[in-house]
């Protein structure tokens, strides 16, 4: 049992050695060559999406996560590639559409088998398939890691070993090549960052002939063991003796990103005549033992399959009625629940429009009385004006200055007096 947790996805040799691919009858070369060739693929993904290096890394080792609990027989590498990418983008926060995902994946295909790249209908039923290929197995991948996908990778600890150690830069780059080319291979399920950091580290100076502090040993100031060491640099070293992976078709069913026309089995790939069968005798093996009927799970499948296909040919209701007609009141009953959704949306949106129109109408209404209020204002404090104007004027008819008071008995004076003595005047 692989125990999974928080940086604790390790397993043994004999671990390894039981893979679910070796139960299948896959050998230990064409698992390697299947795993380096899925790592080839997410790599070569991630720099046409344009994604970092985090992104690539963290793909590569949930890709080799999920073929420790699960064989390449049941689940194709291409798809399964495509799904390991897809999820460390988002995992990583670099998130890229399954648009996106589908198409790199289908140009690759193209020009690793030397095919023209023909274009890519986004609306076939081909893309559709592909779209729900890659949501089913990122739900696998998920459910393999028990929804624990953190990963650590040795480069974060490659620069702080170099700079402690003194290294030149040169050696610093070697090294971090050196960590990403480890990502190709079962390193990261067998041995923590650290080792391999040290690993690396060590294997590039090996090679640019730069000598590390030995009395006492570097790597004990770093929490590695020697045999660990040596065992990264044995691997690396067999990574490079290998010729480049190609794909191999051990998988049941068809894994191709292809626009094809039909979905040729594999018992009737012919071409003109010639047998497109995997000529491979490991191929030929996985495929028999994968479609052996002792198995259970095909069993079950084969059973499953069969009865969905009487059902669609053969299916009978109590009534009589055929599948048929089944599906033609189906279709009835949908478009009329269409029908009766668009009258409700359109009752909807004339609601909306007759609301906001009201609302325009209160809004004009609600400004007319506004202005009416202003002018009823200024009308009032005009007519205040005045009154207080028109009270002035009242007033300055009875009230009369000293001065004014003066003149006027003084005039009064003088003209009773003329009047008296007119009186007794003889002439008058």
């Amino acid at each position: 049992m692989i125990y999974t947790a928080i940086d604790t996805f390790y397993l043994t040799d004999e671990q390894l050695s039981n893979s679910p691919s070796r139960k299948d009858g896959i050998d230990e070369s064409t698992e390697t060559n299947l795993r380096i060739y899925g790592c080839d693929l997410i790599q070569e993904s991630g720099i046409l999406l344009r994604l970092p290096q985090a992104v690539m890394a963290t793909g590569q080792v949930l890709f080799h996560r999920f073929y420790c609990k699960k064989s390449f027989a049941r689940f194709g590498v291409k798809r399964v590639a495509a799904s390991c990418i897809w999820l460390a983008s988002k995992l990583e926060e670099s998130p890229r559409k399954m648009k996106h995902i589908i198409l790199v994946f289908h140009r690759m295909e193209c020009r690793r088998e030397n095919l023209s790249v023909e274009h890519f209908n986004l609306f076939s039923k081909r893309y559709s398939e592909l779209k729900g290929h890659l949501i089913r197995n990122e739900r696998h991948l998920l459910k393999e890691m028990a929804f624990v996908c953190h990963v650590e990778h040795p480069h974060k600890f490659i620069s702080n070993y170099l700079a402690a150690l003194e290294a030149p830069h040169e050696l610093k780059q070697e090294a971090w090549n050196l960590a990403n080319d480890s990502l190709r291979t079962t390193l990261c399920v067998r041995f923590k960052s650290k080792a391999v950091a040290c690993g690396v580290v060590y294997a590039a100076a090996h090679r640019f002939q730069v000598p590390l502090p030995e009395n006492p040993p570097w790597w004990l100031a770093f929490d590695a063991d020697k045999s660990e060491i040596d065992e990264v640099c044995r691997v690396l070293a067999h990574l490079y003796t290998l010729p480049k992976a190609q794909y191999i078709p051990v998988f049941k069913d068809n894994d191709s990103f292809m626009m094809t026309k039909k979905e040729v089995p594999l018992d009737d790939m012919t071409n003109n005549g010639e047998d497109l069968k995997p000529k491979d005798d490991v191929s030929m093996k996985v495929i028999d033992k994968v479609k052996d009927p002792k198995n259970e799970n095909d069993d079950d499948s084969k059973n499953t399959s069969d009865m969905r296909n009487k059902e669609k040919t053969t299916i009978k209701t109590k009534g009589g009625a055929t599948a048929t007609d089944i599906n033609a009141e189906r279709n009835k009953e949908r478009e009329s629940r269409d029908r009766e959704r668009s009258k409700g949306r359109d009752r909807d949106r004339k609601r909306e429009f007759d609301g906001g129109r009201d609302r325009g109408r209160d809004r004009d209404r609600e400004r007319e009385t506004d202005r009416s209020r202003e002018r009823l204002k200024v009308r009032s404090h005009h007519h205040s004006m005045e009154e207080k104007e028109s009270g002035h004027s009242d007033e300055s008819k009875y009230y009369h200055s000293s001065r004014d008071r003066v003149d006027y008995h003084s005039s009064h004076s003088s003209r009773e007096k003329d009047r008296h003595s007119s009186r007794h005047h003889p002439y008058l």
